[in-house]
């Protein structure tokens, strides 16, 4: 037993000393966090730039090029479909990424998905719609595919090495970097990505307007875009806004913006709206389910029911109208209200040698045409190379056809075959390759025949070399033969526009903004939410002012018709409306109560009043717990007419007080505990975001509240530098002597 426990004793003696001297081990190394972004962060940020979501001048993501060179070679440019899940296999030896990820590339690229103006895979089976949430795609097992004819131009000449190709990601095979395509396929078809710190989004364009475009670019460098490339175009089609000003600077910038809108037709003997079309940017369901909330919520009264009747015909929202509805009235209101109408925001990023870049349409197609010319100039010097070695071994057979007695005499007189080349090369004044070419000419070619057709190949390729050599040597050829291709491209695929134009310009004066009674009010408004707008003639004449029993006035404010008011509820929500959207009123009435006006949610009361121009100035969100926020009144200004915003304020922390401030000032705060605070809003930092919880100004201990809290009025305090404070938060000060105050504890 003594030797064992001898044993034990040592073998634990010598694990922890083994784990005492690790070297480095339990030091810490400080570092700034500048270079650990730098040295960690931005390797990976540049990864998902370059080699994931922004496309290339070809068009093409990576995970793009990688399912398509797959297909080619697996020669599915020609013949039957096969199983996508077989394809989706073979594309792993390029694309380690997974199985899901490379169907659900397939399925976008794909006919039956409807997502691009030319599909480049031919698809059979269910491959869901890029129109619709709930219409999925089958699985791989399923499906089939194989490369749509159009597919043809990514790789015409690919194996003329008119582009580099790269070891895949096991060294195991090579890829290529582009595709040498024929035609601007970048402006083609659609192209979304999202990356670290940027994004792209380009919008497809009709394809035979893409080539004249370059075509005319190519023969003048000076061209307006506009003139001949009219508009995007979306395969599902739709109606775009159009607004010349502002497509031409999408055109020169890269970037902005433009409404497209679904379309309909009004079936009179059923009466319903056929819906045939959406804008690109939403989906069928999300159309549906925004109608069915506005019939809900009773803001639109027009509709029996709506429902989705999409099939093998096509996309078909179907909306049963009420008797008597005007159904393009009806449509307006749709468009306004709903996703039917909605706006694509352009972002022309792509990768130019590996460097992201946001582009107009003419510097693309620039780029474009330099890529396309570096392909084509590639695919002519490998012609011209093939055409020189050709011409080498005919230069030497010549020799030797001219006087075959003495070449035969010479192989014949050769006592070994391994003299057979060095003797012809003596005999004849030729190289190695030109006698090893000629030592292997059959018996059979020794005719007139032959040697007359090899030296008419040999003039041939004389004229040819020099033609190509010529193309090589003239910028002007090469663009040329870029313009011929593109006319066969739109000979072979061009189609007409999907996506009709509207002038934007019609449509503004069909929805002319009304006209604003400018003219003077005073403003009214209640604890209780009654509202009164009164003109001043009237309130001259009017006596006291009639209020519901237990209420009373707590906003009385100078104002216009024009302006905007803003009512912030208990639910943390603002509604916004107009002053001349209210009657006028007297006051011998209670005036408009603001939760039925507006439609407040169910048990939701109003607080504060605000009326505005410009937004300008700023709110103060006073807590209970001695927290303050400020919020810019900016924070509440919205482009489009909505009328409620949600997160108006925190919901974390009971709200006590809110106030509008036109500038800062200061404002006094009481606690429960007889303790004062004067503090200066610009003491508080004002956040966009409207819901957050602000910084601690009072603090509060267990039990005690935020009183009162109000502008403060000079003078009337005696001392008031006494209350104030550097720093914040703080606890405040009891008043003076003879300082007359309230609290709670006096109610």
């Amino acid at each position: 037993m003594a030797p064992r426990k001898k044993k034990e004793t040592e073998q634990k003696s010598k694990k922890p000393q083994s784990n005492a001297y690790i070297a480095g081990a339990g030091t810490v190394v400080e570092s700034l966090v500048t270079e650990t972004l730098k040295s960690n962060f931005m390797p990976y940020a540049m990864s998902v730039i370059i080699s994931r979501a922004i496309p290339e001048i070809d068009g093409f993501k990576p995970s793009h090029r990688k399912l398509l060179y797959t297909m080619y070679n697996m020669g599915l440019l020609k013949g039957n479909t096969i199983k996508s899940a077989n394809i989706v296999g073979r594309t792993m030896q390029l694309n380690p990424h997974g199985d899901a990820a490379i169907y659900e590339t397939m399925v976008r690229l794909s006919e039956g998905n409807e997502a691009l103006l030319h599909p480049y895979v031919k698809s059979k089976g269910s491959f869901g719609k890029a129109y619709s949430r709930d219409m999925q795609c089958a699985a791989s097992r399923y499906t089939e595919a194989k490369l749509a004819p159009i597919a043809e131009e990514l790789f015409v000449d690919i194996d003329k090495d008119t582009v580099d190709f790269v070891d895949n990601y096991d060294a195991t095979m090579k890829e290529p970097v582009l595709f040498p395509v024929t035609f601007p396929s970048i402006l083609v078809n659609a192209n979304m990505g999202i990356a670290a710190g940027m994004a792209s989004n380009i919008c497809p364009f009709n394809l035979r307007e893409v080539c004249e475009t370059t075509i005319a670019y190519i023969k003048d460098n000076d061209i307006n875009v506009a003139d001949t490339l009219l508009a995007p175009d979306f395969p599902i089609g739709g109606e775009l806004l159009y607004d010349r000003s502002e497509m031409e600077k999408i055109y020169e910038t890269g970037r902005g913006s433009f409404k497209v809108r679904g379309t309909y037709e009004y079936d009179k003997s059923n009466n319903c709206i056929d819906i045939k079309s959406i804008p690109p940017t939403t989906t069928t369901e999300a159309i549906i389910e925004k109608v069915i909330d506005l019939v809900k919520a009773k803001k639109i009264t027009e509709i029996n029911d709506i429902r989705d009747e999409t099939d093998l015909g096509g996309l078909q929202i179907t909306i049963d109208l009420k008797r008597g509805v005007d159904a393009e009235k009806l449509m307006k209101k749709l468009f306004k209200m709903t996703p039917l109408q909605d706006s694509f925001s352009c972002n022309f990023n792509i990768l130019i040698a590996s460097s992201p870049m946001v582009l107009g349409v003419k510097d693309i197609i620039s780029e474009w045409v330099a890529f396309r010319s570096e392909c084509v100039r590639r695919r002519v010097y490998f012609k011209l190379e093939k055409a020189k070695g050709k011409l080498h071994l005919l230069k030497g057979m010549e020799k030797i056809l001219l006087d075959i007695d003495k070449a035969i005499k010479i192989v014949r007189d050769t006592k070994e075959e391994k003299e057979v080349v060095p003797n012809l090369m003596i005999g004849f004044g030729i190289d190695e390759t030109q006698a090893e070419y000629v030592a292997e000419i059959k018996l059979r070619h020794l005719n007139r025949e032959y040697i007359l057709k090899r030296l008419d190949e040999i003039e041939n390729l004389q004229k040819e070399i020099e033609e190509m050599q010529s193309i090589l040597d003239s910028k002007a050829k090469i663009k040329k033969i870029i313009v011929k291709e593109l006319e066969e491209v739109i000979k072979k695929y061009g189609q007409d526009r999907k996506t009709q134009i509207v002038s934007a310009e019609t449509e503004d004066t069909t929805n002319e903004p009304e006209v604003v009674d400018e003219s003077p009010v005073t403003l009214f408004f209640t604890k209780d939410g009654y509202f009164k707008k009164i003109t001043p003639l009237s309130l001259r004449m009017s006596g006291e002012q009639k209020l519901k029993e237990g209420d009373e006035i707590t906003q009385v404010i100078e104002s216009t018709n024009a302006h905007d008011l803003l009512f912030f509820t208990t639910n943390a929500q603002v509604y916004k409306s107009r002053v001349f959207d209210f009657v006028d009123g007297k006051a011998s009435t209670l005036g408009d109560f603001v939760a039925s006006k507006l439609e407040y949610d169910e048990g939701e009361q109003s607080l504060y009043m605000v009326h505005t121009r410009d937004y300008s100035g700023f709110m103060i969100f006073v807590f209970d717990n001695g927290r303050i926020a400020k919020v810019p009144l900016k924070s509440y200004e919205t482009k489009t007419n909505r009328k409620k915003l949600i997160k108006a304020y925190c919901e974390k922390h009971k709200i006590h007080t809110i106030l509008y401030f036109e500038k800062d000032c200061d404002l006094l705060l009481k606690s429960t505990n007889n303790r004062m605070l004067l503090v200066n809003t610009a003491l508080i930092p004002a956040k966009a975001t409207k819901d957050n919880g602000g910084i601690a100004v009072m603090t509060q201990k267990k039990g005690q509240r935020i009183f009162t809290a109000e502008p403060y009025v000079d003078e009337a305090l005696e001392n008031p530098h006494r209350y104030r404070t550097k720093n914040l938060p703080a606890a405040g000060a009891l008043p003076q002597k003879g300082q007359a105050t309230q609290t709670a504890l006096d109610i």
